[in-house]
């Protein structure tokens, strides 16, 4: 996946944890909408994030927006930083292990 399309999920990421955050602006509708929202995120995490990663990281979506009080917690940016970061640091450090193993 290129850079741009990266970056494009980031700004996705950052606009579905902003409708997350909908229950603290409305107070008593917000409740109601955290029934909707929080398997309609689960639901876009599978679909954004495949395999085994985005399935955890749905159920984690999920129980974070369905729990009262923790909406605050940005699933889907954590999620973008710890597969295009965290994730992609890990595979050059095996590439480079491997590389150095091979000379």
């Amino acid at each position: 996946m290129s850079n741009n399309k990266n970056y494009k999920k980031l700004v996705l990421s950052i606009f579905l944890d902003a409708i997350g955050y909908v229950s603290f602006i409305i107070p008593g509708i917000g409740e109601f909408f955290d029934i909707i929202w929080a398997p309609m995120s689960a639901w876009i995490m599978t679909k954004m994030y495949k395999g085994q990663q985005g399935k955890i990281a749905a159920g984690i979506s999920f129980l974070e927006e369905a729990m009262p009080g923790l909406d605050i917690i940005p699933t889907f940016t954590l999620m973008w930083f710890y597969t295009y970061v965290y994730s992609a640091k890990k595979v050059k450090q095996q590439q480079l292990k491997t590389k150095k193993s091979l000379i």
